[in-house]
């Protein structure tokens, strides 16, 4: 699909990404005079995160002015608070990268459409590359159309990853995650920045992803790439509402299995009576995604809110059902053979 021919609305997040994407570049030129703020602990925010995120919402507005926002920034303070369209934006995924002069990072925009992503941009500045999606009409990176790896061996699997860096992430979580997978697979990489990490599944680069602690704006985006690449994405357990679970995994469906597999028993989705004392979370009735989405204002914490260990809904305790084998009938009795009679004299 040629960017001449994208869908009117996804031709609106590419203008807005790559608006975006100038003033990241005009500001990395000169790092040293960046003014730096902290959300909280190895959580920054610069006047570049916010100039962007200004632009986006911009440009946004402008050509669809009936529509909501959810940026990181910001969070629902602009454009229609109950629209069925969402605007879920990020406008420097990978901060910390950027003030380093790394160059992996990237601005995410995401439109859900009843709780369900429709249009996908994830624009990598540094490169000039730009990953774009509509769903049921495949992925792309600059005209280029992407697939998902083909390895089905975890032995022979790439696997990218994010650590836990704020206040109250439970890194214990992780390094037990990290030593389960780490022996298994081929290698683990932590670029810094899991928009980009999911396009790079999507592009085959990587065979699978997982990470704790996002927010919907870290992997909106890139998870109706990697669908659309003809991947998997979902929880720990493997289902579907990721976006508001706080823990993602992603990859191709071969290897996708196999992560759900070994990440299963880490999940924050589980049983009160399977959580340890570090991990209780009180049941409730999990959401659909689209009722996650709609009731987003009060499910999300609010840009600067410090997290407080990956919180996540568990799951009310599902009964196994059992298949009984249904009961085999009696076998009919046997009939006693007929008596011969004697031959004739």
């Amino acid at each position: 699909m040629s960017q001449a021919a994208l869908h009117p609305m996804l031709n609106t997040a590419v203008k807005a990404a790559r608006a975006a994407g100038s003033i990241i570049n005009r500001a990395s030129l000169d790092l040293d005079i960046l003014r730096i703020n902290t959300k909280s602990p190895n959580d920054f925010v610069t006047e570049v995160d916010q100039a962007a995120e200004a632009a986006i919402i911009d440009i946004l507005l402008q050509a669809y002015p009936g529509h909501g926002i959810l940026a990181e920034e910001s969070g629902r303070e602009h454009g229609a608070k109950h629209s069925e369209f969402l605007w879920i934006i990020d406008p420097l995924d990978g901060t910390t990268n950027f003030i380093h002069g790394f160059p992996f990072y990237a601005v995410s925009i995401a439109l859900a459409h009843r709780g369900v992503v429709q249009q996908a941009v994830v624009y990598d500045p540094s490169r000039n590359d730009l990953f774009y999606a509509s769903r049921g009409r495949g992925a792309f990176l600059n005209d280029r159309r992407l697939r998902v790896s083909k390895r089905t061996r975890m032995s022979d699997a790439l696997i990218g990853t994010g650590f836990p860096f704020r206040k109250g992430d439970n890194f214990k979580r992780y390094v037990k995650m990290f030593e389960a997978l780490m022996p298994l697979c081929a290698g683990l990489r932590r670029p810094g920045a899991a928009a980009l990490d999911l396009c790079h599944v999507a592009a085959g680069h990587y065979d699978g992803f997982f990470e704790t602690g996002l927010n919907p704006w870290d992997i909106a985006a890139g998870s109706l790439m990697v669908t659309e690449a003809g991947g998997l994405i979902g929880n720990f357990t493997g289902e579907a509402d990721y976006l508001f679970q706080r823990e993602v995994v992603a990859g191709s469906p071969k290897i996708y299995g196999q992560l759900v597999q070994l990440l299963s028993p880490f999940s924050r989705v589980i049983k009160p009576d399977d959580a340890g004392a570090d991990d209780a979370t009180p049941a409730v009735a999990q959401p659909t995604p689209e009722e996650a989405l709609a009731a987003s204002l009060g499910t999300i914490a609010t840009p600067g809110e410090v997290d407080d260990g990956d919180p996540a809904p568990a799951v009310p305790e599902r009964k196994a059902v059992r298949i009984r084998k249904a009961d085999m009938p009696a076998p009919a009795p046997e009939r006693a053979a007929p008596k011969r009679r004697p031959p004739r004299a």
